[in-house]
């Protein structure tokens, strides 16, 4: 059945009226998670001050800070709160976007039988590297994992549909499966945050809610060690490029050509 041009635009613009009469929230949210949809999100406590912008995010972590807050997890506790990550309680289920290795067991590479005594015992922070070359990305069927320009390698928890192709494909185990809904192993739910469901993967993704807010990562901003730097690792003027210069630093894994940007100073 043929519509003629001015019974088109009537109905399309019957059509608009009937949109914005309702909250923009409701026209672009359907289909949205109504446990996320619904929380309420309290107002900012501090003015924005902009987002932080960079040319390429990395990160140094000073093993050596970190070594004299022995046994810390601010950075650990902070993270998972901000993002509501699950506590299952047992290593078969757990969630994890920030974690502690042995340095031997994170730098297999690194490691001699010559390595300073107190480093052989050390724990160091470990999480997503954010690779310029990261496989994840090229392993995803549904694009739900991709690098920003930025280098940040985000993830699309509602575009992911679980084939775990990409913790696969991940060298540094980076990567966390949701084997049973989380929701209820959230101690204390961030209304900020979206919570996720069964059968998703996650990691993490260098705060970029943070960033768009003008605030740094929330392990950074937790570690009272000062033990962690974020910058743009293309300002040669940035305290990160200065750190870099002045110590000696390793990276998990180099070798593999994942070219990761997280680095070590030792």
């Amino acid at each position: 059945m043929s519509v003629d041009r001015r019974k088109f635009f009537k109905i399309a613009g019957l059509t608009a009226l009937s949109l914005a009469s309702k909250p923009a929230f409701e026209v672009f949210a359907e289909g949205v998670d109504p446990v996320d949809s619904t929380a309420t999100i309290p107002p900012p406590t501090t003015q924005p001050t902009g987002p932080l912008t960079a040319h390429r995010w990395a990160m140094v972590i000073d093993i050596h800070k970190c070594m004299a807050e022995h046994g810390c997890t601010k950075c650990i506790a902070a993270c998972h709160l901000e993002h509501n990550v699950p506590d299952f309680g047992n290593p078969k289920d757990e969630v994890k976007w920030i974690w502690k290795e042995s340095f031997g067991h994170a730098f297999q590479e690194q490691e001699n039988e010559h390595l300073h005594e107190e480093m052989k015992h050390q724990s160091v922070p470990v999480f997503c590297n954010h690779c310029d070359n990261p496989p994840c990305v090229r392993v995803c069927p549904t694009k739900a994992t991709w690098k920003r320009e930025d280098g940040i390698v985000m993830m699309d928890m509602h575009r992911c549909i679980g084939c775990r192709y990409c913790m696969a494909a991940c060298p540094y185990g980076s990567r966390s499966f949701n084997w049973r809904d989380p929701r209820p192993f959230i101690k204390e739910i961030n209304p900020k945050f979206p919570t996720r469901t069964r059968g998703v993967v996650e990691k993490c993704t260098f705060c970029v809610e943070r960033l768009a807010q003008g605030m740094p990562p929330a392990c950074v901003e937790a570690c009272t060690a000062q033990a962690m730097t974020f910058g743009d690792l293309e300002d040669a003027n940035s305290e990160l490029r200065t750190a870099l210069r002045e110590r000696f630093s390793i990276r998990r894994k180099a070798a593999l050509g994942t070219n990761p940007e997280i680095y070590y100073l030792v």
